[in-house]
């Protein structure tokens, strides 16, 4: 079973995961695109058993589109996001790629908000498109 380091860039707050992602996708949403300060957003989506979290953080709750609530958890000290939870999907905790800085993380498997897609991003052909 892999074992993957994520953390913020002061390296205070930190999730360690146990197993692959269930889910790798990329949003081209507005609000992940301010949050970000990217074209996009790729998370990973872990069983929440699998992450364990330390360092203290500071969280922001964000009501999405349909009305659920996004739990963001950052850094305190450097503001970085290190993970979030998602009103509905209480039995995962979803990480930002970026957080694991490992350039052979596995490619997105699903993209989503398409109509907000910047027009030079090409998402990986073989992914879940989603406008």
């Amino acid at each position: 079973m892999s074992t993957r380091l994520a953390s913020c860039s002061c390296g205070q707050l930190s999730a360690r995961v146990e197993g692959d992602p269930v889910r790798i996708s990329i949003c081209h949403c507005l609000a992940c695109q301010r949050r970000t300060g990217g074209p996009f957003a790729e998370q990973a989506r872990f069983p929440r058993e699998n992450v364990t979290v330390a360092g203290q953080s500071t969280a922001f709750v964000r009501v999405g589109g349909s009305g659920s609530r996004a739990t963001f958890h950052f850094c305190p000290h450097c503001g970085a996001t290190v993970y979030y939870t998602a009103e509905g999907l209480e039995a995962y905790v979803t990480i930002p790629v970026g957080a694991f800085a490992d350039p052979g993380f596995p490619a997105p498997t699903v993209s989503v908000y398409e109509e907000r897609m910047h027009s030079w991003v090409v998402p990986p052909p073989e992914a879940e498109h989603f406008p």
